[in-house]
This record gives C-alpha cells, sequence and structure tokens, in this order.
C-alpha cells in the first residue's frame, strides 16, 4: 500500500511526556515528507500551540486543532474547516460548570479563556515565559466568564478539569444530555465539549477529501478516546503502546510508547523508511 497522508496526535503520542518530539520521531516524520506523503498533527490543543509544533517540524500541511473544530492552513492562513458551539450550549455547558463548581477553560483559534490559571492553563502561562511574543498563547484570566460566554460566539471547545474522578464522571452525564455537543476525553482527569459533528476521525475525513487522499491511503496515530474515531477511520489506525486499551483493541498496529519514539518505530515497520 501506498501511503499519502500521516495524521498523528500530539500528547501523548507524538509528545514525550516532557512535550518535547524526540530527534528519532522528527527524523521519522522528515523521511516521510521526503517521500512525497503529507504529514499533519490532529490535536485537541488551541489551535496556536499546534501551530508551534507544527513550524518545529516544518509541516506545510494543514493543522487540525479542538480536535477537529478547525481545520487551517498555517501558511496562508486559510480556514479549511470550522465548527463552532452554539452560544446557547456554551451557556448551558457553563451553568453544569457552575453547579459543580468544577475547573474549565474555553477557546477560540487564537484567545484561551479561563477563570483560574490552574491545571492547562497554569501550564501555559509558565510555557508562555520562556516563549517568543508570536509564538505565546493569548491567556485571558476573566472575573466574570459568564459575561464573556454571553458576548462570545466564536467558541470552538471548552475543556474542564478535575482529580475528582467520580465528580468528573457526575459532570460528564451532565453534559452527555445536551444532544447537541460531543464530549470525549483526551487525558483521565479531563472532559472535552465540541459541537456535534466535531471528531479527529471526520477531521481526517475533511482533510483526505481536500487533498483526494483515499482513506485506506491514510496512517493515524493515537493513545486516547478523543483518537478513537480516526484510529477507526483510517487504513492504517495506529494506537501508542502507552495508549488506552480501547484504543489498542480498534487499532490495526501498536507500538512503542510516546516515551520511546513510537511513531518513528511505527512509521519504519509500515514504510520501511
Amino acid at each position: 500500500m501506498k501511503y499519502r497522508l500521516i495524521v498523528t496526535d500530539m500528547d501523548g503520542t507524538l509528545l514525550s511526556d516532557h512535550k518535547e518530539i524526540s530527534e528519532e520521531n522528527k527524523k521519522a516524520l522528515k523521511k516521510a515528507q521526503d517521500m512525497g506523503i503529507n504529514v499533519a498533527i490532529a490535536t485537541g490543543r488551541i489551535y496556536t500551540s499546534a501551530k508551534y509544533y507544527a513550524n518545529l517540524l516544518g509541516l506545510n500541511t494543514p493543522i487540525i486543532a479542538c480536535n477537529g473544530a478547525i481545520i487551517r492552513e498555517e501558511k496562508t492562513g486559510k480556514t479549511i474547516y470550522e465548527n463552532i458551539i452554539t452560544r446557547e450550549d456554551s451557556l448551558k455547558i457553563f451553568d453544569v460548570c457552575s453547579r459543580y463548581d468544577i475547573y474549565y477553560h474555553f477557546y477560540n483559534d487564537s484567545g484561551f479563556y479561563c477563570k483560574e490559571l490552574n491545571y492547562s492553563s497554569l501550564e501555559y502561562s509558565k510555557w508562555n515565559e520562556s516563549q517568543p511574543k508570536e509564538d505565546r498563547l493569548n491567556i485571558q484570566v476573566m472575573d466574570n466568564p459568564l459575561e464573556t460566554i454571553k458576548n462570545t460566539d466564536d467558541i470552538l471547545k471548552f475543556v474542564i478539569i478535575d482529580d475528582d474522578l467520580e465528580k468528573l464522571d457526575e459532570v460528564m452525564e451532565e453534559l452527555k444530555k445536551i444532544d447537541t455537543v460531543e464530549v470525549s476525553k483526551s487525558w483521565y482527569n479531563n472532559i472535552e465539549i465540541m459541537n456535534k459533528g466535531v471528531n479527529k476521525g471526520l477531521a481526517v475525513k475533511r482533510l483526505a477529501e481536500y487533498f483526494g487522499i483515499k482513506k485506506e491511503e491514510i496512517i493515524t496515530f493515537g493513545d486516547n478516546f478523543n483518537d478513537l474515531s480516526m484510529i477507526e477511520y483510517a487504513g492504517m489506525g495506529v494506537a501508542m503502546g502507552n495508549a488506552e486499551d480501547i484504543v489498542k483493541e480498534k487499532a490495526n498496529f501498536i507500538t512503542s510508547s510516546n516515551k520511546e519514539s513510537g511513531v518513528a518505530k511505527a512509521l519504519k515497520e509500515i514504510l520501511g523508511i
């Protein structure tokens, strides 16, 4: 099989636990590009963060961010696809978060909004300190999130985080009652909410159609629940050694963990590079 598109998740997949791309992974993806294969990132992260890593790898392929809520060409700024959460649903999500007094943040294509710096927002804030201005995330700490949500109509994704997993499960059940949103997870202690019809599998499908590529010509890499749809969609779905069991069950190939440059190891086997 001649593959024409590689799409990889970032956290827990392409990135090490220290949020770095190993030299082995960089070299393997570069070899794939030299073979004429398109290489793309599909992440739950905000577009700005995904763009940083895409530039690090020298990728020209459009970036899939916010779990597929946005697909954009970084070089031209052309948005291929965008699917926002309605204001009505954003207010419903806010209501659930308020009732459970739980941490959350949300973002559009360029701004990261939170009530307090904690969990991911605190990590990103620290990351900003070491980055040049053009690579920093636009983090907005709000005194009154409700007013911001009432006056915002371009929210792509909400993320809820808590270490009380029982509480998190209760919140997830409440959110699932909103039948016009997608509810998923990318880590054990989080919940991710997007508009209905948004997932990585559909985003990969849209990107493939954009390039005229068949699903059989696609390799995808992932480790968590939000990667399942693209693992199942691709002709060659690859699960990381550290992946959730359900991801491994649905995959065509299981590679080493993200700590062991599993992306590169799989490409060596599949592409012979």
